[in-house]
C-alpha cells in the first residue's frame, strides 16, 4: 500500500466498485486499523501489535463488527448507539462520509465522519494516538440537522473488538476503605459489565478501568494485554461480550441508566474519552504506557515534584483550635514537611462545623475556633518554612446550614415533596444548574482570592447522587441530571484550573471515590483510600497503580494502632509503604516519641532524595501481595536507568528458611550498580551484600535474597549506577 507522507488526508465517498480502503491509527508499537468497504461501511480490521506494512489487510476476511455499531441495522450484539427520532424511527445505519488524519509531533489525530443512511444524523469518531506512549484515545461526537430533538439512549465512547482463543478480564472493585481490589476472571459466551449508577463518588465500588489478557491469564511481563480506562467521573459502563465466533467486543462510555439524552438540532453531544493501550509484553508494560501518558498529557504540573504534606484530619479530626494547629505545624516543620493541610471543621458560624452534621455550604471561618482567621494560620505556616492547604467540600450541603435555608432549590431532590434521603447528614448541590456551578466556583475562588498564599486545595465529596431530581432541569429533561452534574463539575474545575494554575488540587471522595482519568485532568493527585493501614494499603496501591500513576497516589503515614483497622505496625513499615506513592503524614506529631520523631525526620529527608525516582520513574511489579508466599515487591527505575529503588514487604509470618527472592526489572544490564539499603531502623541490613557493586544483569536475572521473615516487615534499597575505576 503506497505510503503518503502528508499531514492531512481527506477521503471522499468511494464508489461501490472500489476495493476496501484502510484507515491506520498508529503508535510506535500499536496499530488500530479500520477498513472502508465497497459498501461504505467502516469495519475494524485490527487492534494490537504495530503493523508496518498493511498491504493485503484490506483483503482479509473481516472478523469484527462495525466501528460504531448502532441499533436497528441487523446487529444483535451490544450496540454503541441507540437513537429515537421524532417520527418514532429507532433504526440507525451509519455509512462512511469522509475522514481526516494529521500528525503533529507525538500525536496523530484521526476523525472518521459517519452519517445515517436515511436521517440527518451524524456521528464522528475521534482518535488521538500518542506515539511514544503507545496510547490511543477514542471518543465520539453526535449531532443532527432534523427539525425536532432526537433522544439518545445509548452513546458509547468506544467500540473495540478483540480476537483470541481465551479472554481473561481483570477489573477493580471494593468499598469504602477497600478500594481497587483486583479480580480476574475468564470470560465465556455472554456479556460481562463493569458499571456504576451512583452518580458521584463513582469509583468507590467499581473503577472505569480494566485489563484484558488474550490467550491466557494475565502475566506481568509476557503475554498480550489491553489496558483501558474511561476518563469520566460520572456513571460509567464497560461491557465485554464474547459471541459464538469467539470474538470479544468491548463497548465503553457513560452509563445510559436513567440518562436518556434529548439532543436538539445544531448541538453536539460529546462523549468522554476512552484511554486504551496494547502490550505484547504483559500487563506491567501496559501500566507503564498508561502512567507515561497520564503524567505527560492528563495530569497537572506533570514535571513538578509533589510536596510532602501533613494533613490534620487523623491528628485532630474536628477537635482543634489555633493553638492545636500551630502545635501540629511546629512538629510538621521539625519533621521536614512542606505543606500543612487543614482538613474539615474550620468553617460555619450559625451552624458550626463541629461534627459532620452541620455547616456544609457555609464557607466562612468559624470565629470561635479560629478568632484570628485563616491568615493567622497561613502566616504561621509560612514562618515555619511550609505552605498552607485547606479542605473543602463545595458540592455538598448540610440541611443544617444557612445555604440550605437560603437556596433549597439548589439541592438535588426528589419530586413531589418526597422525603430527602440523607447520607452522612448531607445533601448534594445541583451542578446541572449554572448558578450552582458559579456558587461552587466562588467557594474556592473566594478562598484563593482572599488568601492568595493558600497553595493546596483538598476537594472532597462524601455522598452519592441518590435523591434523583432537579429543580433546574425541565420535566422532560430530568434524565439529563447524571450527565449534566458531571459536566457541571468539569466546568467548575476547568475554570479553577485556568485561574489558579499553580495551586495544587487533590481529588478526594470518601477516600478513593474519584480515582479516574476524568478528574485527574484537573488535579495533581488523588486520595486513594481513607484506609491508611499500611498492610491494607499494599493491596489498595497495588491495584490503583495498575492503571493510575504513583506520582498522583497520595499515601500517608498515620498513627499505630491504625484508626481504621486497629492494627499495630512499626513506623518504618508505615513509611516504607507510603514512600511508594506521594508521601504524606496524617497524625499529630506530638503522638510520636523522641525516637520515632528522629526516624520520621530521617525518612522524610530520605524521601526528598528518592522521590524523583518514585514520581518520575517507571514502576515494575515484582511480587504480588495476592500471591500465597506472603511477600510483595516493586521497583522503580528512572528514565535514564541510572537510579532505581527496590521495595520489599513481608505481610505474613515465614518459616525459618523462607526468604523473599526478588528479580528486579527495567535496569540496564550493561551498567554496574551500588545496592544500598535505606530507611533502616537497625544497623543490620536485610541483604548480605549491602553497599556492594552488582551488575544490572545479575540483579535482573540472578536476583536478591531479602531476609524478611516476620509479618509486617519491609526493606527498601537504593540502586545507583556507579562508574568503576
Amino acid at each position: 500500500m503506497k505510503k503518503i507522507f502528508v499531514l492531512f488526508i481527506v477521503c471522499v465517498f468511494m464508489q461501490n466498485n472500489v476495493f476496501a480502503q484502510l484507515i491506520h491509527i498508529k503508535t510506535q508499537e500499536n496499530s488500530l486499523v479500520f477498513q472502508i468497504t465497497k459498501y461504505k461501511k467502516v469495519i475494524q480490521s485490527h487492534y494490537g501489535t504495530f503493523i508496518k506494512n498493511t498491504q493485503g489487510l484490506e483483503n482479509m476476511s473481516v472478523v469484527f463488527n462495525e466501528a460504531y455499531p448502532s441499533f436497528g441495522n441487523g446487529m444483535n450484539d451490544e450496540v454503541a448507539l441507540m437513537a429515537t427520532h421524532d417520527d418514532g424511527t429507532m433504526a440507525t445505519d451509519l455509512f462512511y462520509v469522509s475522514h481526516q488524519q494529521k500528525k503533529e509531533g507525538n500525536i496523530q489525530t484521526t476523525v472518521i465522519h459517519l452519517k445515517d443512511e436515511k436521517k440527518e444524523l451524524y456521528v464522528d469518531l475521534h482518535f488521538n494516538a500518542y506515539s511514544d506512549e503507545n496510547v490511543i484515545e477514542q471518543w465520539t461526537t453526535i449531532h443532527h440537522n432534523e427539525k425536532q430533538e432526537i433522544s439518545l439512549s445509548q452513546y458509547a465512547s468506544s467500540a473495540i473488538g478483540f480476537k483470541a482463543t481465551d479472554y481473561y478480564l481483570s477489573h477493580f472493585y471494593g468499598s469504602h476503605s477497600k478500594e481497587m481490589m483486583i479480580s480476574e476472571e475468564r470470560l465465556t459466551n455472554g456479556i460481562k459489565s463493569i458499571e456504576t449508577k451512583r452518580g458521584v463518588r463513582t469509583t468507590e465500588y467499581e473503577n472505569p478501568s480494566f485489563l484484558l489478557s488474550l490467550d491466557g491469564s494475565s502475566k506481568e511481563n509476557k503475554g498480550k494485554v489491553i489496558a483501558g480506562a474511561l476518563a469520566w467521573s460520572g456513571n460509567f459502563k464497560l461491557t465485554f461480550q464474547v459471541d459464538d465466533k469467539a470474538r470479544c467486543q468491548m463497548i465503553a462510555g457513560i452509563n445510559p441508566f436513567a440518562s436518556t439524552y434529548f439532543l436538539p438540532a445544531g448541538e453536539k453531544f460529546e462523549t468522554p474519552k476512552m484511554i486504551l493501550t496494547y502490550s505484547d509484553k504483559g500487563k506491567n508494560k501496559a501500566s507503564i504506557n498508561l502512567h507515561r501518558w497520564a503524567k505527560k498529557y492528563n495530569l497537572r504540573a506533570e514535571n513538578e515534584l509533589r510536596p510532602i504534606v501533613l494533613n490534620s484530619w487523623e491528628g485532630a479530626y474536628f477537635k482543634f483550635d489555633a493553638d492545636k494547629l500551630k502545635s501540629m505545624m511546629d512538629g510538621a516543620a521539625e519533621m521536614g514537611v512542606e505543606v500543612f493541610v487543614l482538613d474539615d471543621g474550620w468553617f460555619g458560624n450559625k451552624y458550626p462545623r463541629n461534627r459532620a452534621n452541620a455547616g456544609l455550604g457555609d464557607w466562612q471561618v468559624n470565629q470561635k475556633k479560629l478568632p484570628k482567621g485563616l491568615d493567622d494560620l497561613i502566616d504561621y505556616t509560612e514562618s515555619k518554612g511550609m505552605r498552607f492547604g485547606i479542605w473543602v467540600e463545595p458540592e455538598m450541603v448540610n440541611p443544617k446550614s444557612e445555604l440550605a435555608e437560603k437556596h433549597p432549590d439548589w439541592i438535588i431532590q426528589r419530586q413531589n415533596n418526597r422525603k430527602k434521603l440523607l447520607e452522612r447528614n448531607q445533601l448534594l448541590l445541583d451542578l446541572s444548574n449554572p448558578k450552582v456551578q458559579d456558587f461552587v466556583f466562588k467557594v474556592v475562588d473566594d478562598l484563593l482570592t482572599k488568601h492568595p498564599k493558600i497553595a493546596y486545595i483538598k476537594w472532597d465529596a462524601n455522598r452519592h447522587l441518590q435523591n434523583f431530581g432537579s429543580t433546574y432541569l425541565s420535566e422532560k429533561k430530568q434524565s439529563h441530571l447524571f450527565i449534566n452534574y458531571t459536566r457541571g463539575l468539569e466546568k467548575v474545575l476547568e475554570r479553577l484550573t485556568k485561574k489558579y494554575p499553580s495551586t495544587i488540587f487533590q481529588a478526594c471522595a470518601s477516600g478513593g471515590g474519584r480515582v479516574d482519568f476524568g478528574s485527574m485532568k484537573y488535579t495533581h493527585e488523588f486520595w486513594a483510600s481513607d484506609d491508611t493501614d499500611p498492610y491494607e494499603r499494599l493491596f489498595i496501591q497495588w491495584g490503583t497503580n495498575h492503571i493510575y500513576p504513583p506520582i498522583a497516589t497520595a499515601a500517608h503515614v498515620t498513627k499505630s494502632p491504625n484508626h481504621q483497622t486497629k492494627r499495630e505496625t512499626s513506623l518504618k513499615f508505615r513509611f516504607d509503604v507510603a514512600m511508594a506513592g506521594r508521601l504524606g503524614i496524617e497524625l499529630s506529631p506530638d503522638a510520636l516519641d523522641k525516637k520515632e520523631l528522629e526516624f520520621a525526620k530521617k525518612a522524610i529527608s530520605l524521601y526528598k532524595d528518592i522521590r524523583p525516582i518514585v514520581q518520575f520513574g517507571d514502576l515494575y511489579r515484582l511480587l504480588s501481595p495476592y500471591d500465597d508466599d506472603g511477600y510483595a515487591a516493586i521497583n522503580y527505575v528512572s528514565q535514564t536507568k541510572k537510579d532505581a529503588l527496590l521495595m520489599v514487604y513481608s505481610h505474613t509470618h515465614h518459616r525459618r528458611y523462607e526468604r523473599s527472592f526478588v528479580k528486579m526489572k527495567g535496569l540496564d544490564p550493561t551498567l554496574i550498580y551500588k545496592v544500598e539499603e535505606i530507611n533502616m531502623d537497625s544497623k543490620k541490613s536485610h541483604i548480605s551484600f549491602n553497599k556492594q557493586l552488582v551488575s544490572g544483569e545479575v540483579l535482573m536475572n540472578s536476583g536478591i535474597w531479602v531476609d524478611l521473615r516476620k509479618p509486617l516487615q519491609s526493606a527498601v534499597f537504593k540502586i545507583t549506577e556507579t562508574q568503576q575505576n
